[in-house]
């Protein structure tokens, strides 16, 4: 019976193993952040945006929080988009405070904002007409 309790569980961990490295190789083409909100932004959010991904950061010492879509392709120029806002109901995004977009080559943004005792609106785009907006998140 204890040859095959050991043999049992040396499966399971050699199948946790596995499992393990296959979801890590899932997104190795997936961007990652990249620092672009400055020293001290941790992110605490992100999003798949299409090609690219948006991260939702938050510095402690700055108290505001800061956005940046990334791209999946880094260097090949696309169109880009980073949003964030104190949350409201309309859809219209102030370009330059709020929104970010354009053709960039690497990230779109940053975009920053102070939201303490507020919730936010907030999300991106990469190559593609659609922005992917998360509204009325992270309050606090």
């Amino acid at each position: 019976m204890l040859t095959i309790k050991r043999l049992g569980s040396a499966v399971a961990v050699l199948g946790l193993t596995a499992a393990g490295t296959i979801a890590a190789t899932g997104s190795a083409s997936a961007a990652s952040y990249t620092g672009a909100c400055g020293s001290g932004y941790s992110v605490i959010d992100s999003m798949d945006v299409g090609d690219g991904t948006a991260y939702l950061t938050y510095s402690g010492s700055t108290g505001k929080n800061c956005v940046v879509t990334v791209s999946d392709t880094q260097g090949t120029p696309m169109v880009l988009g980073a949003n964030l806002r104190l949350h409201r109901t309309d859809a219209v995004w102030k370009q330059g405070t709020e929104e970010d977009s354009g053709t960039f080559k690497y990230y779109a943004g940053p975009v920053y904002a102070s939201a303490a005792g507020k919730c936010i609106d907030w999300g991106g785009r990469a190559a593609s007409n659609y922005t992917r907006i998360d509204y009325g998140v992270h309050c606090g």
